[in-house]
């Protein structure tokens, strides 16, 4: 983007900082650096920064019509009809009027064209509605409502809690201690823990104070925009002095202010320019492959039209030559052709006009009509509706269904596309006694279901009225005053650094930074230990009933090398405690001995939990001496303020005190996963479709939900990680893991080696079939190596010949990156799943782009090309409307190639007896009802309403989708075998009734073998032909196939009569030529004959063909269908239900924190109020 320089002179500050500003641009004509100030709109908007209004339409106004011409011109077939239309206009060679192109192309190019316009109109009207929205910002000293699309670079804008940020704004105050502001990133990286952000000293004074904030006219030097997410760099110049900025101070587009009153902020990047809209990617016109196919179709097509074209122009010049030069008295040639040479010329475009019908153009009408009509299955489909949101399916664009019923490759997002990002507390351990299973009155356990007998937890009045639990002999125990049980629960009130905010009495709302740790503080609290409040000294739990203050010594926060949290505090009774939380791995060789016995039943129930798929986490307590405490925190704040290896030696320090533990129990948490996941992706595997989830996630996570969704299973012969730091390692990792995969790819001698090695400039890579079922796990960091020159070969090979993959820790621009890897190396189809603005990129990157309308707002739906509420409609989608889709195309196709070559090529025969003359076979008007109106429905009958099974068997047979992956149904060889049928039918069609009337004569002595009787015989008997060969392509008849395809020739007979009477021919004597012709030929039993003689010849072959296929060359699908035909004799069996596996190993859901705690903060006070809380402040509240 190039920014206009505006003039020093009319600067009124600092003029050293402007003119450093300005040299840069003198010098450079993109944008290096961004240079903006607070409060001065005059100054900003010089620069052309842009303003906040986004765009995800394709088009607008001005350039809709060029555009799009454009892209429908960039059909071949769209090219190729303007090029005719153009030889049309030559009266010296056009042998057809040239509107019957021009007609036909206005139609086909206007209803695409309106079909464009309304896909973009509803893009016009998602970006309206965001940019809309309404905004509170800083204007002439008062805070006014404006709409997010008139924010400019350089604006003070105030936001308040729950409210989406506007732009990326540098953060100047709040309302919390320190100008903290707390923010949900769910929309930017798919992570809903809570981050908190803080605004630098010189700003944080600014408060609320309008006064204060309208005089702020701090310079700002920054980076240009990019989509870096995690980083930020600048410097702010104010009253003098330079503070450095980082990420912690911008609060970016798309994320939500939680926990915090309001915040004011400086708009830095607006718009296109902000991070969450850099992410997106470019919005590319998607075409299937089936479009690709047919532009070399159309080539192909066009060479062979060509070379007809040039035979009969040389058959026309050997007969002008020998024969026609010598009845110029009768034919005589025109004054602008001097030889026969010139008239086969001439007679060459002659031919390459009328035989345009090779490639009608009605075909791109119809394949749009399928198109939006198998679009509108997926929109009124009641089974993908979510009735909870309701929510339909919505196909975003029409031109994809087809490539639905191909896709080999899914690759989806983890968190709330997978998952529902919702954890719940759903068992546990507490001194060797298993809670949470729910028994029967004859003590036999059963399954929790809606209609299983919650817990009451009446008795607690804070208790979270949203958790749900089942086993009563955990509350009993409660009750009870079980001491085990308490101090469990207590363990669980206080180790954490969850942040309560009460702004109702009794209403507690708990923001904490994992959803584990508000799992597990929101189960203590319904048990009836109320985590209440906190300080940066103390910590308030309501322990039933009753408010005790605990005093908080230290607080020994999680990270990944520990993957444990541990927090000291003294106990109302001046005990000193030390309650800690971990992975069980870590935990169990903290244990005092004594344990022994309670960690081997403990971790027997762990197991249990782990078969269940539940995240697991261990839990334990230390007294610990007063007088050794306080030698210990000497210890910890000498570390504290070490300036070398401050964190080793910290890491020394805890492990001093986290040691002799007691062992209080474990907790078992499940990360609810959407409805059906599991059953989705064991279909979708048995498709033979490949699931890569590429998340933000960390490894662990996602490794615990790969099993739950079956992605990978316990069966798997082998699990490779990928994690090294280097390209060395990294690539060493991979062929490591192909080595075991398969051996010999590793050879020289291997035939993709050779393939590679012959032709290193094609990318495509054939496919490897592996000796076994293996999973791979790879991080972003390693993966940033694998993505780079040589690696990306390693990595695709390697990758795709694993069962299932999991991409963790990745940036958006990593996803897509994936995914256009994949596209490169691979000739697949890629479908890409997302529901957050990280996963935009990799849904435009791919062929297919879904977005799911959940948790994480609403940008991935709006730049998807289909939408709906669950994970689980996508194996509808793919192997019902996908597969049928795919289907009835490639059955169009087909059949539309076939009737067009066979109505075409009985010219070629024609002009061996014509002299090679360029004259029609047909009547003007057949030809142009033929592809418009005689065959236009049965074949769109065929296209909309078939089915070769219903749904049921479609979802019970998964396999029946593999013929699409592999395109069996129409490419280049199906193709040649649809000409020569269409080759042999137009034989066929000529020639039996040049038989037939050839020196015949009627039972009244009079000729029949003139050209009239003759055209309509062909002409019915083609009809007849075609009629025939769709009622055999038909294999689900509705009424609607019944009438479309018989009514068709039925239809056919009534025009035919109407344009042959005698009173439209006497009428338009030169319009309408064939007088009479119809009643005379069709009384005549020769012509009847003639058409049966021409249906059986033609329709023959198919039968035989049809009946043997499966007996000779059978595939996969032939005996699935023969299970099926078989099935629908016999009772529908019911529905197998898919057995959940999960992996035996422990998945810790602690390890899962995606960063380092906020145990720092808290300690220090920062994060907290003062408990003479500020006027509408509500935090925390005791």
């Amino acid at each position: 983007m190039k920014y206009i320089k505006p003039f020093i002179s009319e600067i009124p500050w600092n003029y050293s900082w402007h003119y450093r500003a300005m040299s840069l641009f003198e010098r450079q004509d993109g944008e290096q650096e961004r240079y903006l100030q607070a409060n001065n709109r005059e100054f900003n908007t010089r620069f052309g920064y842009p303003n906040n209004t986004i765009k995800t339409s394709r088009y607008n106004v001005f350039n809709f019509l060029p555009l799009n011409l454009f892209e429908q011109f960039q059909r071949l077939a769209n090219a190729y009809f303007l090029v005719l239309l153009f030889l049309q206009l030559i009266p010296q060679i056009s042998s057809l009027a040239w509107y019957t192109t021009v007609i036909p192309l206005m139609v086909v190019l206007s209803i695409t064209a309106v079909k464009d316009a309304i896909d973009d109109m509803k893009r016009h009207q998602n970006d309206n509605h965001v940019n809309n929205r309404s905004v509170m910002v800083l204007m002439n000293g008062r805070i006014k409502e404006d709409k997010w699309m008139n924010i400019q670079v350089g604006d003070i804008i105030k936001l308040r809690n729950n409210q989406p940020v506007t732009a990326d704004i540098l953060l100047l105050s709040s309302s919390e201690p320190y100008s903290l502001t707390y923010i949900e990133t769910a929309e930017l990286d798919g992570e809903t823990n809570l981050k908190v952000k803080q605004a630098i000293p010189v700003t944080s004074d600014l408060e609320d104070n309008l006064e204060l904030l309208s005089a702020f006219d701090g310079k700002v030097t920054c980076e240009s925009p990019n989509n870096k997410l995690d980083k930020f760099t600048g410097i702010l110049t104010y009253k003098g002095k330079d503070f450095t900025l980082d990420h912690d101070k911008l609060l970016l587009r798309g994320c939500i202010i939680r926990n915090t009153d309001w915040c004011y902020g400086l708009v830095i990047y607006t718009g296109p320019d902000t991070k969450l809209m850099q992410n997106c990617g470019k919005s590319t016109f998607k075409r299937t492959h089936m479009d690709h196919l047919l532009n070399v179709l159309v080539v192909w097509i066009f060479l062979f039209l060509g070379s007809m074209c040039f035979i009969l122009a040389i058959g026309h010049g050997i007969w002008e030559n020998k024969k026609g030069y010598y009845f110029q008295n009768y034919l005589p040639w025109k004054e602008y052709v001097p030889s026969s040479a010139v008239s086969a010329i001439l007679v060459f475009w002659s031919y390459f006009i009328i035989l345009n019908t090779m490639v009608p153009i009605s075909l791109y009408v119809s394949v749009e009509i399928i198109r939006l009509g198998n679009s509108c299955y997926i929109n009124w489909d009641r089974k993908m509706f979510y009735a909870p949101k309701n929510s339909p399916a919505q196909a975003r664009t029409t031109t994809l269904n087809e490539e639905l019923g191909q896709v080999k490759y899914v690759f989806s997002d983890k968190t709330g596309t997978l998952t529902q990002n919702i954890m719940v507390f759903n068992k546990c351990s507490i001194n060797g006694m298993f809670y949470g299973h729910v028994y029967d009155k004859k003590g036999m356990k059963v399954e929790v279901s809606e209609e299983t007998e919650k817990v009451d937890f009446s008795y607690n009045k804070l208790a979270d009225p949203k958790f749900s639990f089942y086993d009563k002999t955990l509350v009993e125990a409660v009750k009870k005053g079980d001491r085990w049980v308490h101090l469990f629960f207590l363990s669980l009130s206080l180790c954490h650094t969850v942040m309560s905010e009460e702004k109702v009495e009794g209403k507690l709302v708990y923001q904490a930074q994992s959803p584990d740790e508000g799992a597990l503080v929101t189960a203590a609290r319904n048990f009836g230990f109320v985590f209440r409040y906190r300080t940066s000294e103390t910590i308030a739990v309501v322990e039933m009933g009753e408010t005790r203050v605990y005093q908080l010594l230290a607080i020994l926060d999680f990270n990944n090398v520990r993957k444990r949290m541990s927090i000291v505090v003294r106990t109302p009774e001046d005990r000193v405690m030390l309650f800690c939380k971990g992975a069980d791995t870590i935990l169990c060789q903290l244990l005092h001995p004594s344990c022994r016995f309670l960690r081997d039943v403990t971790m027997e129930h762990l197991d249990d939990f782990a078969i269940e798929g539940l995240r697991t986490l261990m839990v334990a307590y230390r007294e610990l001496d007063n007088s050794f405490f306080q030698a210990w925190s000497k210890k910890h704040s000498e570390a504290c303020l070490s300036l070398e290896n401050r964190e080793h030696k910290m890491s020394s320090v805890y492990e001093e005190i986290e040691k002799d533990m007691m062992l209080l129990g474990a907790t078992a948490i499940e990360d609810k996963l959407q409805d059906g996941v599991p059953e989705t992706v064991a279909t979708l595997n048995k498709a033979q479709i490949k699931m890569w989830v590429l998340t933000g996630d960390k490894q662990e996570t996602a490794v615990n939900i790969a099993y739950a969704c079956n992605i990978f299973e316990e069966e798997m012969d082998g699990m490779f990680i990928v994690e090294g730091k280097n390209n060395e390692t990294v690539l060493q990792e991979l062929r490591s893991a192909r080595d075991k995969m398969k051996p010999e790819s590793l050879l020289e001698s291997d035939p993709v080696n050779i393939y590679l090695t012959s032709k290193p400039q094609m990318l495509r890579i054939p496919e490897e079939v592996p000796n076994g079922n293996y999973g791979l796990i790879i991080n972003g960091c390693s993966l940033a190596y694998a993505l780079e020159g040589n690696l990306e070969l390693e990595l695709v090979r390697t990758a795709c010949m694993c069962k299932g993959v999991i991409c963790c820790r990745m940036t958006p621009l990593q996803k897509a990156q994936v995914v256009e890897m994949v596209k490169r190396y691979k000739k697949v189809v890629t479908l890409a799943i997302g529901d957050g603005a990280n996963d935009v990129s990799m849904i435009k990157a791919a062929h297919i782009g879904v977005g799911i309308s959940g948790q994480e707002g609403m940008q991935a739906m709006l730049n998807s090309d289909y939408a709906f509420s669950q994970f689980r409609y996508l194996q509808r989608l793919l192997l019902v409307h996908g597969r049928w889709s795919y289907n009835r195309m490639c059955k169009f196709l087909s059949y539309f190639f076939y009737k067009n070559f066979a109505f075409t090529l009985v010219h070629f025969w024609y002009a061996f007896f014509s002299g090679f003359s360029a004259q029609t076979v047909y009547d003007t008007w057949f030809i142009t009802f033929y592809n418009l109106v005689y065959t236009s429905l049965p074949v769109l009958g065929l296209s909309l309403f078939d089915q070769d099974v219903n749904e049921t068997w479609s979802l019970r047979f998964p396999e029946l989708y593999e013929p699409g992956q592999h395109n069996l149904y129409f490419n280049k060889k199906e193709f040649v075998k649809c000409l020569v049928h269409g080759i042999y039918s137009s034989f066929i069609l000529f020639f039996i009734p040049m038989g037939t009337i050839y020196n015949s004569v009627r039972s009244d002595g009079k000729e029949i073998s003139d050209y009239q009787s003759f055209s309509l015989i062909v002409q019915t008997s083609l009809l007849w032909v075609v009629t025939m060969q769709i009622a055999l392509e038909t294999t689900y008849w509705t009424m609607i196939s019944h009438i479309f395809t018989w009514g068709s020739l039925g239809f056919y007979f009534c025009i035919l009569f109407f344009l042959y009477s005698d009173g439209l021919c006497l009428m338009f004597p030169n319009v309408f030529q064939f007088l009479g012709v119809a009643r005379n030929t069709l009384n005549l039993p020769q012509m009847w004959l003639s058409i049966v003689l021409s249906v059986i010849l033609c329709i023959l072959p198919v039968i035989g063909y049809q009946f043997l296929k499966p007996l000779f060359w059978p595939v996969n699908v032939d005996k699935i269908m023969d299970r099926i035909h078989l099935s629908t004799k016999l009772p529908l069996p019911p529905p197998t239900r898919t057995k959940l596996k999960y992996a035996s190993c422990r998945h810790s859901a602690y390890a899962f924190s995606h960063k380092q705690g906020f145990g720092a903060l808290i300690t220090s006070g920062k994060i907290l109020r003062s408990r003479v809380s500020k006027k509408n402040s509500f935090l925390f509240k005791k």
